[in-house]
């Protein structure tokens, strides 16, 4: 066990932490990582206790404590980022780079390629699930008459593009407004749902979001948008690693209206052997 030494180090109350993870970028050494919905310090030694992160949480969860604590180790920061693809298990050979998470440029091989296996053709006649336009939440009217006493689908913009099976496993059946909780201006989309949420009769919502920290604040606020209408609408929660999988499932029992947050997985693929 390395000695502790008595030293600044973040603090982060969980009872305030809604997860959003808008503390996570202005963390140059990485110290920080979304676990479970709530903002958490993956390692006191990579921690520097300067408190960057301190002035970007919207909930006043985090702040600045001295006690004993490992010492900062910035050799192991630095190996950190360098080995460890910034807590996203990357592929070999893909390279982390500094700065937003969801910024960073990435490349890596899928799984598999239809292309390469001669299914181009079979893809061909797959059919879009999509029955409506359009589908940006800054476009789409809350009045809408597809929205009435629909099941509500709440996409990040690149979710489509990571998650293959998209349109059969996630879209079917549903109505969808996509947004992008980093570069679009929110501000207008809290009341906008709301409205969609209070007049409309939706029946459920579905929120699917990208791993990296930014895409999280998606689901602060469609649930902030229930506050402010006061309806309990079953809700359920996914996030998207970027390959494409399902990489973290949460439950939020503890939510103010006491929607059950309820996590998606695809279907298990069958086997062809």
């Amino acid at each position: 066990m390395k000695p502790k030494v008595v030293r600044k180090v973040v603090k982060i109350d969980e009872e305030k932490c809604d997860g959003c993870g808008l503390c996570i970028p202005q963390c140059k050494e990485e110290a920080l990582q979304i676990v479970d919905g709530k903002a958490r310090l993956v390692s006191e030694a990579y921690c520097d206790g300067l408190g960057a992160c301190l002035g970007q949480c919207p909930r006043g969860a985090i702040t600045i404590e001295e006690r004993e604590a490992e010492a900062f180790d910035e050799k192991a920061v630095e190996g950190r980022l360098e080995t460890e693809g910034l807590a996203h298990n990357l592929p070999n050979g893909v390279q982390p780079e500094k700065g937003c998470p969801s910024a960073r440029v990435m490349a890596f091989q899928p799984k598999t390629s239809r292309h390469a296996a001669g299914q181009i053709a079979a893809s061909e006649g797959t059919e879009s699930a999509l029955s409506q336009w359009p589908v940006q939440l800054a476009l789409v009217p809350a009045s809408a008459p597809y929205l009435r006493g629909a099941d509500l689908l709440i996409a990040a913009d690149c979710v489509p593009f990571a998650c293959a099976g998209f349109h059969e496993k996630l879209l079917d059946g549903k109505k969808v407004l996509v947004a992008c909780p980093k570069l679009d201006d929110i501000a207008p989309y809290l009341p906008k749902l709301a409205r969609i949420f209070a007049e409309c009769d939706i029946r459920s919502i579905t929120v699917v979001h990208m791993e990296v920290p930014c895409c999280f604040g998606l689901v602060r606020l469609v649930r902030e948008a229930l506050h402010l209408a006061g309806k309990d609408i079953p809700l359920k929660d996914a996030t998207i690693s970027l390959q494409g999988e399902v990489c973290k499932d949460f439950s939020d029992s503890a939510n103010r209206h006491g929607n059950g947050i309820i996590s998606w997985r695809p279907d298990s693929r069958k086997s062809t052997d």
